[in-house]
């Protein structure tokens, strides 16, 4: 009898092992998961939960389950070249007045994310979260310029073109990424971005963009005038 309770007790702590291991393979399975599919957003999150990563993975978790099943809308056709033009306005404001051109790609951003079909701008947190879901790697550029826009006024010249800088990617993840219904946005983002999401892939396509900007509003290149060398020329160095 003695036998029969000992090969008992084996098997309820094998089995226990087991549920263990699987319950912890299946935790960091997740955690893995999150952190490819949310990148530095897994890890700001992580940081902002002061290094708990259970309770930023169980944030990150919450924010797919509310926004994962958004499918972003496309946009009107003239819309992609009318926000083309209020984004060049905006960085060609930025010469004389960083500030308000900040302001205003704020407000930008805001209402192109809306139009695509996440929250308003009314709701800040929830249309974060949201874009954060969808376009991890570039959402902290929003998240830069509209902490700029609605802050104290400390930031500084450098610190704004910075923030416009990062803010680029999002807007382009947002003009293009399946924007148009007649099929021209897929291939433009192919060939902006070549297909790919990382925040560091759109640097090629946003040099081109800026570029073709400023031929287009007339925008200086900075090289001879007082203001910035141009705000988004990424291998600008800083200047007094």
């Amino acid at each position: 009898m003695s036998a029969v309770v000992t090969v008992i007790v084996i098997v309820a702590a094998v089995a226990l092992i087991a549920g263990a291991v699987f319950l912890v393979t299946r935790r960091q399975g997740g955690g893995r998961s999150l952190e490819r599919r949310f990148g530095p957003e897994y890890e700001r999150t992580v940081a902002r939960h002061d290094g708990d990563t259970k309770a930023a993975e169980r944030e990150l978790e919450e924010r797919v389950k509310q926004h994962g099943s958004l499918t972003p809308k496309p946009l009107a056709a003239g819309e992609q070249e009318r926000y083309e033009s209020r984004w060049a306005a905006a960085q060609a404001r930025f010469v004389d007045s960083p500030r308000e051109a900040v302001a205003e790609v704020d407000v930008l951003l805001a209402e192109l994310a809306a139009e695509r079909g996440f929250p308003g701008r009314e709701r800040y947190e929830d249309q974060l979260s949201a874009l954060s879901v969808h376009h991890a790697y570039q959402v902290n550029g929003y998240r830069r310029v509209h902490a700029a826009a609605h802050g104290n006024g400390e930031a500084g010249t450098e610190s704004l073109r910075e923030a416009m800088v990062e803010a680029r990617a999002m807007f382009h993840e947002l003009l293009h990424s399946g924007a148009r219904s007649d099929g021209r946005s897929r291939t433009e983002r192919k060939s902006l971005t070549g297909g790919r999401h990382h925040q560091g892939d759109t640097r090629e396509a946003d040099e081109k963009h800026r570029t073709g900007a400023r031929a287009e509003t007339g925008a200086p290149s900075g090289r001879g005038r007082g203001g910035p060398a141009w705000m988004f020329n990424r291998q600008r160095t800083k200047e007094s």
